[in-house]
């Protein structure tokens, strides 16, 4: 039973129902980022794992081949080796010279640079390899073993750093030019400007002879023939064998030169 109260109205005897205190705005605020913070702190737990695991496969070494070669360029036939680059090295040692066409490599057909470069990198440090190539239009066969970067490097530094120095010819590097034995499917290396007083002019090499062979070396590209310039040891006398004459006449002669050094 209530009681009256002098208002009209009767309360229970307990007395007023108590009223529910509202969260303020401030509240609220501090509840949506303590929320959001654990939420960002879960997230993070979660997916730094998988960054990491995502970063350590983009910045796994690449473990690459090596053959000492020095470029490859496209043909319609496979690709052409500009330059043998390192003394002793596989390509060096299975008697590849700048010219030569690689057909195939561990008996995969190449048919572009590209190509090349990733069967360097698919191809395992040491192994040994069969390798076909054409030179001079007749298709050879050869064995070479691939080397790591490392071993390419000291081959490099020990040439770099060779006692007995540089060879020297006595011509302009960047006068010298790939060009096709008139007569013949044979390409050599078109000498255009000699030095005066050098090696190379002291023992009767023209301007305008072509250069077939170096040290018993056939020379088919200009990189490969200022390699082996360079790999002659100086005041040693090699053979070079040249090709003179005018328009499609030519003589082959064999000139010894003896060496300067660089």
């Amino acid at each position: 039973m209530g009681a009256y109260t002098g208002t009209g109205t009767v309360e229970a005897v307990t007395g007023p129902k108590p009223r529910r205190r509202r969260m303020s705005g401030l509240s609220w605020l501090f509840v949506a980022l303590l929320v959001f913070f654990v939420g960002a702190a879960a997230f993070t737990a979660l997916v730094s794992p998988i960054r990491q695991g995502m970063h350590i496969v983009s910045q796994a070494p690449v473990t690459k081949s090596y053959i000492g070669i020095d470029e490859f360029n496209n043909t319609d036939q496979g690709v052409i080796i500009n330059c043998v680059s390192v003394p002793g090295g596989p390509a060096d040692k299975a008697g590849l010279v700048g010219g030569d066409v690689m057909l195939s490599f561990d008996g995969q057909k190449v048919e572009n640079e590209k190509q090349m470069e990733d069967l360097m990198e698919k191809t395992p440090v040491g192994k040994t390899v069969d390798v076909e190539y054409l030179r001079d239009g007749a298709k050879k066969t050869a064995k070479l073993t691939t080397i790591s970067n490392d071993e390419f490097k000291q081959l490099s530094k020990q040439f770099e750093r060779r006692p007995e120095g540089r060879g020297q010819f006595g011509y302009e590097d960047g006068d010298a030019e790939r060009v096709l034995v008139p007569g013949t499917n044979t390409y050599g290396v078109k000498l255009d400007t000699i030095l005066r007083s050098r090696p190379a002019d002291m023992a009767g090499v023209k301007e305008g002879d072509i250069v077939v062979e170096f040290d018993g070396v056939p020379i088919r590209t200009p990189d490969e023939f200022l390699m082996r310039v360079r790999r002659a040891l100086p005041y040693n006398t090699v053979k070079v064998v040249v090709m003179r004459g005018e328009g499609d006449v030519k003589e082959k002669l064999e000139i010894p030169v003896k060496m300067g050094k660089q």
